[in-house]
């Protein structure tokens, strides 16, 4: 399909998409819709097709595919010493020169999703993709002083809207959601530093994966139309209609009703018991005047007879708002691309476009917490026939949390733990986004807090982001104005406690949804969030985390080297020359250590590492049924930018034959430096003003992905590392510290599909 499109001009593809758009023929393969019965792009590859780059968007009917053999990373400026320093801005990797400050750093192949940064402060950025420097800047970036009604991205063409918008619009924030591959590796520097908060989102996947198409490294190009039309379309119905008129719409069935939902009693409606189904659509609508009690509800669905419902949560939130009131009279509550709250002359519409798989049976329910009737709620529900197997897929959940008045100090909120969720401690699948209340009294200093997202059991965070709101697309608290957009939002809430007319107006909340930049697990996900800048805030938060999961694992852990363990080294034939063996003693990286009243939060603790300045060899317990291996290093992050060359053989007694497996590349160390001048220095405009800071955190787990081609069949590996070290100061005018390899553990995981 990719190659057919190319042929296509470009122009030619604008006016389809728009006429497609008036149409409402959003189910056009050409747009959204390619089949869903998980064909896998080669005839040969048991694992589902991952869709990558603009693929992610036009292919989002893929949103419960597994996506086996791909890892998603969140970095960020974030304080490395767990506090709020500076609102977890311009804390950097290091300098390279003036202008050249690096907040990110990544070798081997990949796809940059997602970039955040708060105004234009950083601008100009470079992005360096393969050795190539584009410089892009926002327009207010000449003139810092000048707020702009219509800032833009420059050059505009590779960054239109409604994959980027700025501060104009968020009220405080910069994003941009184009998708920029890359074959060998991607840097992101800022030329100003006064400011300079971001958080990046980048996805990895194993060399060999059963990618939609090639990565190849990403031209400032302008991106396909179809792409900005299906994004252009939030707020209205992107499913499949069940008109029977065009391809994707062969099958799809709609069944519709109304329900009077009794005073704290639940109705059922829409129940379904068939063939394997993907549910594509869910309305409910009910009178303006009864749209806050509604909004009240629980909604529940239960698919294939579980025990417990993969929905469970409140009507309003689990639609991306903390209440259905609506104080200023708009249209559209939430105008996102999967789920809307639209107002009309006299009905509330909400509606939901997640697609849902279920194998044989569906139960939904609506749960009435209010002591008054809800009069004619109307409903409809969509599916359509699923055909693919069924280990290809995840259920859709929406785990709602109420996480209470007064959270406990020093420690993160859990919006979601997958281990014991419906009684399995393994689940393979996607994080794909939340909806939060974070304060019920129009309290927004509460959004300092820390987004940190850990899958498959890395004690280190494989997302650490900058704070609340910068998740859901904020800066600056929005300036205490609410915003809807595609995929984030502020949907509701006050600027201040007392602009608001009634309790309902003092809930705030937040929606950040993930498409292209979603974040596979292959057995668990614990997605958590600080309340407040240094977890002490004492605001009542509520949320809702949205992902797909199938009851089974995907990632299976089949081998640990404990390093420093003699017995342990001897069974994986470990070996290492020029290598020094020592214990230290230190903590990962989770938030603040100790709060304010200097109560200690959690402990520091001992671990072996060794050093070395040339490598080691080991191997490592494979399946031979893999399609794919993660080697999960943890490491002394004390050592800066460690980097080798990594080699695979086959296991064996006779002489190995090594095949190249890529470069295992950590940037930066647990040593940074933070420069933000103020204003007495210049601020925007001054020079860079670092300050070096080093953390008591020198605990990292790190992650590298082996090509199947040299994994599968293989039940035993041996794995060579080549120390190959990086000559790069922190700063230009100091001198490059000490290098080193360091190796702790090494754990060796592998993909299979779930049972």
């Amino acid at each position: 399909m990719a190659v057919w499109r190319r042929c296509w001009p470009r122009w030619l593809l604008r006016i389809v998409a728009i006429a497609l758009i008036v149409s409402g023929g959003l189910a056009s393969p050409l747009v959204a819709e390619p089949p869903s019965d998980g064909a896998a792009a080669k005839g040969d590859d048991p694992t589902p097709v991952i869709p990558v780059g603009l693929d992610a968007y036009r292919q989002w009917n893929r949103w419960p595919y597994q996506r086996i053999g791909a890892r998603a990373y969140m970095r960020s400026t974030y304080d490395r010493r767990g506090g709020n320093e500076g609102a977890d801005a311009s804390h950097f990797l290091y300098q390279e020169r003036e202008n050249f400050n690096v907040a990110l750093d990544v070798e081997g192949a990949g796809v940059l999703y997602f970039v955040r940064t708060n105004h234009w402060h950083g601008s100009p950025w470079h992005y360096e993709l393969d050795g190539v420097d584009t410089i892009v800047q926002e327009s207010t970036t000449a003139d810092p002083t000048k707020k702009l009604p219509d800032s833009v991205f420059i050059p505009t063409e590779p960054f239109p809207n409604p994959l980027t918008w700025t501060y104009s619009v968020t009220k405080g924030a910069d994003l941009m959601w184009v998708p920029m591959p890359f074959e060998r590796r991607l840097r992101l520097a800022y030329s100003r530093t006064h400011y300079g908060t971001g958080y990046y989102i980048y996805h990895q996947f194993v060399p060999g994966a059963n990618l939609s198409q090639p990565i190849r490294t990403w031209q400032p190009t302008a991106p396909d139309a179809d792409v900005l039309a299906l994004l252009r379309t939030a707020g209205g119905d992107i499913a499949p209609k069940a008109d029977g008129q065009t391809p994707s719409a062969r099958g799809v069935k709609e069944e519709s009703g109304e329900l009077d939902l009794p005073a704290h009693g639940a109705v059922a409606f829409g129940a379904y018991a068939g063939e394997a189904a993907m549910f594509r659509a869910i309305k409910i609508s009910v009178a303006r005047k009864d749209a806050i009690r509604l909004g009240r509800a629980r909604l529940r669905v239960t698919g294939d007879d579980h025990p417990e419902p993969s929905i469970d949560a409140p009507l309003a939130l689990f639609f991306g708002a903390g209440t259905l009131e609506n104080r200023d009279d708009k249209e559209f509550l939430v105008k996102a691309l999967p789920v809307t709250i639209r107002f009309t002359a006299d009905r509330v519409e909400l509606a939901c476009y997640f697609p849902m798989p279920a194998f044989h049976a569906a139960r939904f329910e609506l749960v009435s917490q209010d002591e008054h009737d809800i009069p004619s709620v109307h409903w409809s529900i969509r599916r359509e026939p699923f055909t693919g197997p069924k280990n290809h897929v995840g259920y859709f959940h929406a785990t709602y949390r109420d996480h209470g008045p007064n959270p406990t100090k020093g420690q993160d909120l859990t919006f979601l733990d997958t281990r014991g969720v419906e009684h399995s401690d393994h689940w393979s699948g996607s994080f794909i986004g939340t909806s939060f209340i974070f304060s019920d009294r129009a309290d927004l200093t509460t959004l300092e807090g820390d987004p940190r997202f850990f899958f498959d059991d890395s004690q280190t965070p494989q997302g650490q982001g900058t704070g609340t709101e910068e998740w859901g697309g904020g800066g600056d608290y929005w300036g205490g104005l609410n915003m809807t957009l595609p995929l984030v939002g502020h949907p509701v809430g006050v600027r201040q406690a007392k602009d608001a007319k009634n309790p309902e107006q003092l809930i705030e909340s937040a929606y950040r949804f993930l498409l292209a930049d979603l974040m596979p697990f292959g057995d668990r996900a614990v997605i958590r969030f600080e309340h407040g800048g240094e977890n002490q805030s004492t605001e009542h938060y509520e949320s809702v985390t949205y992902w797909y999961g199938l009851p089974g694992a995907s990632l299976v852990l089949t081998d640990e080297l404990d390093v420093g363990d003699h017995a342990s080294e001897r069974t994986h034939h470990y070996g290492s020359s020029e290598s020094e063996r020592y214990d230290l003693t230190s903590r990962y990286e989770w938030g603040v250590d100790h709060l304010s009243d200097g109560a200690e939060v959690y402990p520091a603790h001992a671990e072996t590492f060794r050093k070395t300045t040339s490598g080691s060899e080991f191997e490592l317990q494979l399946r031979p049924d893999n399609e794919g291996v993660l080697v999960r290093r943890t490491l002394d992050y004390g050592f800066a930018n460690q980097r080798a060359k990594v080699y695979v053989s086959v296991a064996n007694d006779g002489e190995r034959q090594w095949k190249p497996a890529g470069v295992w590349y950590t940037a930066g160390s647990n040593t940074c430096y933070y420069s933000n001048p103020d204003p007495k220095h210049g601020g925007e405009l001054g020079r860079s003003n670092p300050v070096v800071e080093t953390s008591n955190r020198r605990f990292r787990d790190d992650e590298f992905l082996l090509p199947r081609e040299l994994t599968r069949g293989r039940s035993r590996i041996a794995v060579r590392i080549e120390f190959t070290p990086v000559d790069r100061p922190l700063l230009p005018d100091r001198e490059v510290g000490e290098q080193a390899w360091t190796e702790g553990r090494y754990k060796a995981y592998c993909w299979k599909l779930p049972d």
